[in-house]
């Protein structure tokens, strides 16, 4: 090709020319893939996907729990105060539901636990410390019981063992409630709600949560968490475990605020099915002087703890993503046309004289004379073709 063949080409135009094509295999093809185009569209991009609105996910969120009940143990009654860590009513927290405890320790030397076993003081280095053990050694082998040794350590003693106290407290746990507080804030749209109906008063004194009748009403009853989760009580409240209480706000901000609610879901967070690492469970200590000694009662606390998650999205008219959805689709169906324009051309018979016939060159303006005609597109049955 020349360069004044180059340079002619650069200085062209191109404009459509449409041919009817009467071929039904062709035109059933054309009609099909735009009517499914018109139906993902309409179906679900504008009524399922809502791609008229504009959105806003994650929104701001506030949650106050608050737990009420009481149980007891075989030495004891335990009330809020003692079996919810921590007691500052958050998002996560803790419900004491099974205790080990270890008495009357104080700081002396004292044999480390079966971790520690040996047979000679040369075992047990002075000083050293281990990660896993109780306290620090004091370079001593020295009898655990008639039969085994282990290594003396400096620590509080005595040192926690499988000998330790054993306490139930899921005696009436399963009737504990908590109020599940929550607040959440739509920034975009200057939206705000809360799960609490406050417009009776003394109307969170008497109901709990019913998601037909009380989806208001935001107090949940320990045992209805664990079953909804898909837990047995027992094996949870021995063993611990974490439960999720999640709340999802999904609100479609064209419709009145009432049909913007809560939905609430509970499922187990720990991984129960890995033996190494299931349930839950931590320590802690309550100090006291005894005799002009610090004492201290070691208590080894397995739970349920509930974590509280606030998910959700708000979505609400706008002409911007309106107009950017309509020309896709009108866009999708546009290509429907160099479908069929290439399925012609490339794989029909005669696609040579539909070639010939469907692309023209004119290398110099008409005379008067000529008269040239542009159709518009055929929206029958056939298929337009464009080049």
């Amino acid at each position: 090709m020349g360069l004044g063949n180059v340079w002619r080409n650069i200085w062209s135009y191109e404009t459509p020319k449409v041919i009817v094509v009467k071929n039904p295999s062709l035109g059933i093809m054309y009609r099909l893939v735009q009517l499914l185009i018109l139906v993902y569209f309409i179906w679900y991009v504008f009524s399922n996907q809502k791609g008229y609105q504009e959105w806003e996910s994650g929104p701001e969120s506030s949650v106050i729990t608050k737990v009420k009940g009481v149980t007891f143990s075989q030495r004891k009654v335990w009330d809020v105060e003692e079996y919810v860590k921590p007691p500052e009513g958050g998002s996560v927290f803790s419900i004491i539901t099974h205790v080990k405890m270890t008495s009357s320790q104080t700081q002396k030397t004292c044999p480390e636990n079966l971790r520690a076993s040996c047979t000679s003081d040369h075992e047990c280095a002075r000083g050293e410390v281990e990660v896993l053990g109780n306290g620090m050694k004091t370079g001593r082998c020295v009898p655990y019981n008639i039969t085994k040794k282990t290594c003396e350590v400096m620590s509080w003693c005595p040192v926690e063992n499988e000998a330790t106290f054993s306490e139930s407290l899921a005696t009436m746990a399963p009737e504990f409630t908590i109020l599940i507080k929550n607040s959440i804030h739509f920034p975009r749209f200057h939206f705000s709600k809360e799960n609490v109906k406050d417009n009776r008063d003394g109307y969170l004194r008497n109901c709990t949560f019913n998601e037909a009748t009380d989806l208001y009403c935001p107090i949940f009853k320990l045992g209805f968490i664990v079953e909804q989760a898909g837990e047995n009580f027992s094996e949870l409240a021995e063993k611990g475990g974490v439960i999720g209480v999640i709340i999802n706000w999904n609100c479609d901000l064209d419709l009145p605020e009432s049909d913007c609610n809560p939905r609430y879901s509970f499922r187990r967070l720990d991984p129960k099915w890995t033996q190494v690492s299931s349930g839950y469970n931590y320590r802690f200590a309550k100090y006291y002087q005894q005799g002009g000694r610090s004492t201290r009662t070691l208590i080894k606390a397995y739970g349920i703890r509930i974590d509280v998650l606030v998910h959700g999205q708000a979505g609400k008219f706008s002409l911007i993503p309106t107009i950017i959805n309509l020309a896709t689709a009108f866009m999708s169906i546009g290509v429907v046309s160099f479908l069929c324009d290439w399925i012609l051309l490339t794989f029909m018979n005669k696609n040579k004289v539909y070639s010939a016939r469907k692309f023209d060159q004119i290398s110099k303006r008409p005379k008067a004379s000529v008269n040239i005609e542009f159709s518009a597109t055929h929206f029958g049955p056939q298929c337009p073709l464009r080049p």
